[in-house]
């Protein structure tokens, strides 16, 4: 399987604009700029993918943990942020991804929820090309 994505772009890097799609279709000419990516202006940003990227990898791995001991999640709600910066030489950079993620899953113990958890925090396959933090709040509804 592959997932394929594209993207566009015309002008300089502050002042210009471009397009981000999938291959599916599912995202199909989302505007993107400098401002929509550092300064919090209207429109998409490959940041804001990657987030749900993650947290759609994230649910996956998690429900097959949580199939793997033989039980089935009611629900699992996960959101991620992807914290920009700078690296150490004043360029932008993802400094951390933080996950919080709430599932309500019967007969599931906290110890154990915590460590399945862990385990989809980490081997996701997004989890698995990424080499910044990632930070994780879960909770057991």
């Amino acid at each position: 399987m592959k997932a394929i994505g594209y993207a566009t772009w015309q002008g300089n890097w502050r002042t210009g604009s471009g397009t981000i799609s999938t291959e599916t279709g599912t995202i199909k000419g989302a505007v993107f700029s400098f401002g929509s990516r550092f300064k919090g202006a209207d429109g998409a940003s490959p940041e804001e993918l990657l987030a749900a990227a993650y947290a759609g990898c994230f649910n996956q791995a998690l429900a097959n943990n949580i199939e793997i001991m033989s039980l089935s999640a009611e629900a699992i709600d996960t959101s991620v942020v992807v914290e920009m910066g700078e690296d150490e030489e004043g360029h932008p950079s993802i400094t951390k991804l933080s996950v919080t993620v709430e599932a309500r899953v019967l007969s599931l113990s906290q110890d154990r929820f915590e460590t399945i958890t862990e385990r989809a925090r980490t081997h996701c396959s997004i989890a698995k090309v990424l080499r910044c933090e990632i930070g994780m709040v879960a909770v057991l509804l």
